[in-house]
């Protein structure tokens, strides 16, 4: 299949389904003075689905993101939905952006002019990147995987061959954050000859899951002992949805204020956004990533990636990346790793503590990650393209 393009437009139908079982939602009760303590704020999210069903105007939304060039392709029997941006200037770097969950591509919308065209906001034009941003198969416009298996491995193939064979480079760069970090880093592992260099938020979270190095410094063993505390009074999403997310979905797929509830309460807390959600966020853009889930019913697909990295581990837990390897570190994210703990999976060239911003960087603040990449990559640049 060649390259097809591809717009956004949700039927009709959808939509219109969508008001109604909106308007039919059946509200749950709430003990006095909960706030958002036991999750999700019955008062904000009966505002958030009373906005969705009387004001969101998804067509406004829609006509925003279709102002980018989308494509699809089929790449090993995937159908893959992309976003394919030309950079201004002369030699553009090619790069690649993963999201991860529980965004989508929309994650990546306000970066992607930056890095295109940074001599109208505020750099250089040879800074430039031609910009890829693909949805996760699973997730968004991109087919669904229907086989067990399917990990974050089986994406950086696809990525791969989608940026070599289908895009034309022979070597690019690659950023991704949360899911999309795990995948830029099986990139770097898999096909390093075609990695320039990659770009991070984090360190992929499924290091902590395997056996610990015995001469660990005083702030990875504090860092390890976080993240087991997170797991226990955050990380309860994921366990369900590593082990029994066929239970949970029927529910979110069915119910749009469910669906809701599930995602907005991750983007209250893991942004740097003091409890005020829409200090970070409107309403518009909360909603716009939930509609890109209720639209295209990917809520189930998207969670089985926690349980394929339970019951399909990696098999390269040993491998460090030899790439030049950039990291972005944000105040509010979900986990800090130290230096020395990066540095013991990837070939760290660059660090940088935030001032601000939390997991949906990309979203959160856009300029100053921009800005780090740009700077990160800039000693790295050559053409990518032959």
């Amino acid at each position: 299949m060649s390259i097809q393009p591809f717009k956004v437009e949700i039927l009709s139908s959808t939509l219109d389904d969508l008001r109604e079982r909106l308007k039919r939602t059946r509200w749950t009760d709430e003990v006095a003075d909960a706030g958002w303590d036991y999750g999700t704020n019955l008062a904000y999210l009966k505002q958030l689905v009373d906005y969705w069903q009387n004001e969101f105007d998804w067509r406004a939304q829609e006509k925003a993101i279709n102002r980018f060039s989308h494509f699809r392709t089929e790449v090993d029997g995937f159908n893959l939905h992309f976003i394919y941006q030309r950079g201004k200037g002369e030699t553009p770097m090619p790069i690649i952006l993963t999201h991860g969950w529980p965004d989508s591509f929309v994650r990546m919308l306000k970066l992607i002019p930056l890095l295109t065209d940074p001599q109208n906001h505020g750099g250089d034009i040879q800074d430039s990147f031609d910009v890829i941003v693909p949805s996760l198969p699973g997730f968004g416009f991109s087919d669904k995987p229907r086989e067990k298996g399917f990990n974050v491995a089986s994406v950086a193939k696809l990525f791969a061959r989608l940026m070599t064979e289908k895009l034309g480079y022979t070597r690019f760069a690659a950023h991704g954050g949360d899911w999309g970090s795990s995948v830029t880093e099986q990139l770097a592992l898999n096909y390093p000859d075609a990695l320039i260099g990659i770009h991070l938020t984090d360190v992929p979270f499924w290091h902590m899951l395997t056996m610990p190095p015995q001469d660990l410094s005083d702030a990875e063993r504090k860092y390890l002992a976080a993240g087991k505390k997170w797991q226990k009074e955050e990380g309860a999403y994921a366990i369900i949805q590593s082990t029994q997310p066929q239970t949970l979905a029927p529910g979110l797929n069915d119910s749009p204020a469910g669906l809701a509830s599930w995602i907005v309460e991750k983007f209250r807390r893991w942004s740097d956004c003091d409890g005020d959600v829409e200090s970070r966020f409107t309403k518009d853009e909360l909603l716009t990533n939930i509609m890109i889930y209720w639209a295209t019913e990917t809520i189930n697909s998207s969670a089985r990636y926690y349980y394929e990295a339970l019951h399909n581990p990696l098999k390269d837990t040993g491998k460090r990346v030899e790439a030049p390897t950039g990291i972005a570190r944000f105040p509010k994210d979900i986990s800090h790793a130290p230096r020395e703990y990066a540095e013991r999976f990837f070939n760290i060239q660059g660090w940088t503590e935030m001032p601000s911003g939390g997991h949906f960087a990309a979203m959160e603040e856009p300029e100053l990650l921009a800005e780090d990449i740009r700077t990160f990559f800039r000693p790295l640049r050559k053409s990518g393209k032959e």
